[in-house]
């Protein structure tokens, strides 16, 4: 598969940003997305820490996903909407890991995950029929039942709150890219109205659960 010169654009913002951040531990704790900065106003915090990543590993696995991606979601609305559900999903999903960690000052994160997982979200939304393959799984799944499972895993995550993974903002940025595809493709209502209310579930499910204080 051939890689756009738009998912290029970002795959080069991220690796540059990240190999910054691997050699100068202080550019990374400056724009790392840490709660105590973000209450001192440092505001970039929420853009520049979702292209840093943790170690090669972090950033390989976004950047490989992203590529997977990406183009199923350029192809469909444009190089303008396709930087608008990136950004807009990198920054939904920082929004609510603020959220959920305002009172935890030593809270820290990093990474395009939220980002990332917009753009997945964004690719079911409008190839519905599409289906992957998972690691040790030898027959393809359907994107979508891949896209509800991950989301419902993220609530589980969030709830349980006992690995470094952030769950919030995955699920923001599913979220951000949930919200900016039905706002700036509305024809999705039309033609895949009954994929727009199946990943509409686990948004839902996590609204009503921190409705009733679950979460």
């Amino acid at each position: 598969m051939d890689i756009s010169i738009y998912t290029l654009i970002i795959i080069v913002i991220n690796a540059l940003c990240s190999f910054k951040g691997f050699q100068d531990r202080s550019f990374f704790e400056t724009y790392s997305f840490t709660i105590s900065g973000l209450k001192r106003g440092e505001l970039l915090r929420f853009l520049v820490s979702g292209f840093l990543h943790v170690d090669l590993q972090h950033l390989l696995f976004n950047m490989i996903t992203l590529y997977f991606f990406a183009n199923n979601v350029i192809y469909s609305v444009g190089p303008l909407y396709f930087f608008i559900i990136y950004f807009g999903s990198l920054i939904c999903g920082n929004v609510l890991s603020y959220y959920f960690h305002k009172n935890e000052p030593y809270y820290t994160a990093v990474g395009a995950s939220g980002a990332v997982t917009g753009i997945l979200y964004a690719a079911i939304l409008l190839y519905p029929g599409m289906q992957l393959y998972l690691y040790f799984i030898p027959i393809p799944i359907p994107s979508y039942i891949v896209g509800v499972g991950y989301m419902l895993y993220s609530i589980y995550g969030m709830k349980r709150r006992t690995d470094n993974i952030g769950h919030d903002a995955h699920f923001g940025g599913a979220i951000g890219g949930y919200v900016l595809t039905v706002l700036m493709v509305p024809q999705v209502l039309e033609s895949h109205l009954w994929m727009v209310i199946i990943l509409a579930v686990p948004i839902l499910i996590l609204f009503l659960m921190h409705h009733n204080n679950k979460i």
